[in-house]
C-alpha cells in the first residue's frame, strides 16, 4: 500500500484512469462496438492495471528491503536500493 500521500495520489490517479477506461469500454460494448477497438481498450487498462500493480510493488518493496527497514531490525543499515531498482527493472519489463 502507498503510505506517502504522493504515492497514495499517483495510486488514486491511476485508478480512477483504469475506471473512466472499463467505463468506456462498458459504453462501448453495450453500442456493440467493433472487436479491434474493444481489444484495444482492453490492452489499454491492462497496461493502466500494470501500472498501478508496479508503482504499489515498488512502494512496498523500498518499505520492506529500504535503508530504514534494515535499521529498524536491528541491521546495519545496508543501503538495498540498488537490490529493488533491479527487481523493478525486471517487474517493468514483465508486466509491459
Amino acid at each position: 500500500m502507498p503510505h506517502s500521500s504522493e504515492d497514495k495520489k499517483r495510486a488514486i490517479t491511476r485508478l480512477r484512469r483504469i475506471k473512466g477506461q472499463a467505463d468506456a469500454l462498458e459504453r462501448a460494448i453495450e453500442a456493440g462496438a467493433d472487436c479491434a477497438p474493444l481489444l484495444q481498450q482492453i490492452v489499454a487498462m491492462r497496461g493502466a492495471t500494470n501500472g498501478l500493480m508496479t508503482e504499489v510493488m515498488e512502494s512496498h518493496l523500498r518499505e520492506t528491503f529500504g535503508p530504514d527497514a534494515d535499521r529498524a531490525v536491528g541491521g546495519a543499515g545496508v543501503d538495498h536500493d540498488d537490490g529493488v531498482d533491479g527487481v523493478m527493472k525486471i517487474l517493468r519489463t514483465y508486466l509491459k
